[in-house]
């Protein structure tokens, strides 16, 4: 039998996101599915048809909640090597 590979690049006890954040993108998901999702500030811009985006907003809530989530990647600033 061939010897199994541990991936070296992440400690697979370690989660990234939280059990929280997962309720709350599950939450956005179906609320997509309803029709009830809304996008833009207060929810004033019209309905969310975009998997991505829901998602996007289910991960968003989850981090005012302070749930365990990643930071956005727009977040972090990209240094340029001179």
């Amino acid at each position: 039998m061939a010897a199994r590979k541990k991936s070296s690049s992440r400690k697979s006890s370690t989660r990234r996101y939280s059990k929280g954040a997962s309720k709350s993108v599950k939450s956005a998901m179906r609320r997509r599915k309803g029709g009830t999702l809304r996008r833009g500030k207060g929810g004033r811009g019209g309905k969310v048809k975009s998997r991505k985006q829901a998602i996007a907003i289910g991960l968003s809530e989850a981090r005012k909640k302070g749930a365990k989530v990643p930071r956005k990647k727009s977040a972090r600033r990209r240094k340029k090597s001179s």
